[in-house]
């Protein structure tokens, strides 16, 4: 183990790539009795460097572009969670893990749970060593300390948040101490969610208001509140949930619903609060290279046929957002708010993590639980009118409700499983997926933890139901 880490070492470029390789031996415990090579940057030395410390929490944005449930690749959510509810049809291999996720017969050894599972809680370490690493700086500015703390908390509350919605009860790790991690208990959904809410209100009070690079591509203090409002509408905590929403649907100096849908997913697009930028210059999204096909039958998968006829006539995210392939007079559908796929010489899209529209359905929604019908329907109402769909004026408490789960169905499609994760809140993930799914079980509301996980652990017993 130690020769290769050092073979690792000597590839590694300086500065930018030492960074990586600081967080690679971090997490190896054999390393700490490997003497430092020449050229190595360690913690303290990065975190006392501006250029450094800012490498180390960019590379927390390139985890979540690259190898986290929130990648536009195949293996994060935009395409297993679409597979896991009623958004994706699979046309792959038989056998592989991710038809696993299309016919809901995961087990616990499945290869794509435990890279959900592995990789978040790498991505966490790593904003703990990051944190760590602040904490302990000295020559650092404080404004500069505060919003790189600011972005750590951030990701951390974000991935958390994406894990127990996953798997239910987790551990909350906040430190990297490898004794104390190695044997945590799972804590229950409600003790989860009062950390991250915690989290995010750190968060919040330490980051500026606005992307010092400008752009969207760091988190500011209304990506904090982008986030917390999701959190709230999720606890039903309707009235918080209006209000943190509001801080950024008021705010119109920072963001503006993009009137023209096509422009919706464009790097410049306004109504983006928080997007991932590519790599490389020239190069796109993630999720274009993993949507998009040029001949049927697709090799992977496609858009649900029902789901296609779930859209009104006249939907103009239909006609923009969607794209199809015509073979021997079958027809097959794709997901296409990102066009741009691969390296196309210029950038033009960004992968989005969080968007305008969600904030004025989640407002509408709060809105609605609270009575406030007139203030849910202007918020619908603005979703829709975008989409080229008549206004809706009346309706009683649950009319407006559905029309508004209707509507983050046709409006948030493959974005990081919003329709499975309305499904499971709302719990209607049993009346929806038994009808077309013939293995779907009720306890297929959660993944299972990873069997190599728990033996690991055996402290992550018990294991969820039903696996």
């Amino acid at each position: 183990m130690k020769n290769t880490i050092l073979q690792i070492i000597a590839t590694v470029k300086p500065t930018y790539g030492m960074v990586f390789l600081f967080f690679f031996l971090s997490a190896c415990e054999e390393f700490l009795d490997v003497p430092a090579p020449n050229g190595q940057i360690t913690q303290s030395q990065i975190f006392e460097d501006p250029h450094t410390a800012e490498a180390a929490v960019t590379t927390l944005y390139t985890k979540l572009r690259d190898n986290t449930l929130l990648t536009g690749r195949i293996e994060g959510m935009n395409v297993l969670m679409g597979l896991y509810a009623d958004e994706l049809d699979y046309y792959g291999s038989s056998g592989q893990p991710i038809e696993t996720f299309y016919r809901h017969q995961i087990i616990a050894s499945n290869s794509l749970v435990l890279n959900i599972w592995k990789r978040s809680y790498e991505l966490i370490y790593m904003c703990n060593s990051v944190m760590e690493g602040l904490q302990n700086s000295v020559h650092l500015s404080t404004e500069l300390k505060d919003q790189l703390m600011g972005e750590a908390l951030f990701v951390r509350a974000l991935t958390h948040f994406y894990l127990t919605n996953l798997f239910g009860k987790i551990p909350y790790i906040t430190q990297t101490d490898y004794e104390m991690n190695q044997d945590v208990s799972r804590q229950d959904a409600n003790e989860v969610y009062l950390q991250i809410k915690e989290d995010l209100l750190l968060s919040k009070s330490l980051l500026p208001s606005n992307d010092l690079n400008g752009e969207r591509t760091r988190a500011t203090s209304f990506v904090a509140s982008a986030l917390l409002a999701r959190v709230y509408l999720y606890n039903q905590e309707w009235q918080s949930a209006v209000n943190e929403s509001s801080l950024l649907l008021n705010e119109s100096s920072f963001f503006i619903l993009e009137s023209n849908i096509e422009n919706e997913f464009l790097k410049e697009s306004t109504s983006a609060i928080l997007q991932l930028k590519p790599g490389n210059a020239g190069q796109n999204t993630h999720e274009a290279i993993s949507f998009i096909f040029q001949q049927g039958p697709p090799s992977s998968f496609a858009l649900n046929e029902a789901f296609i006829n779930s859209f009104e006539e006249g939907d103009l995210r239909k006609q923009s957002w969607i794209n199809s392939v015509t073979d021997d007079n079958q027809i097959w559908y794709m997901p296409y708010k990102y066009k741009q796929s691969g390296n196309t010489g210029t950038t033009v899209e960004y992968s989005i993590v969080f968007r305008l529209a969600e904030q004025y359905l989640i407002r509408a929604e709060a809105h609605a639980h609270l009575g406030n019908l007139s203030s849910a329907l202007f918020d619908l109402n603005k979703i829709r009118s975008r989409a080229g769909l008549p206004e809706i004026t009346s309706g009683s408490a649950e009319e407006v409700l559905e029309s508004i789960y209707r509507e983050r169905k046709s409006e948030l499609f493959s974005e990081h499983g919003h329709r499975w994760f309305d499904l499971k809140r709302l719990n209607k993930a049993d009346a929806v997926l038994s009808p077309i799914k013939p293995s779907w079980r009720p306890t297929d509301i959660l993944l299972p933890v990873p069997e190599s996980e728990i033996l690991l652990n055996p402290n992550l017993l018990p294991q969820n139901e039903g696996y």
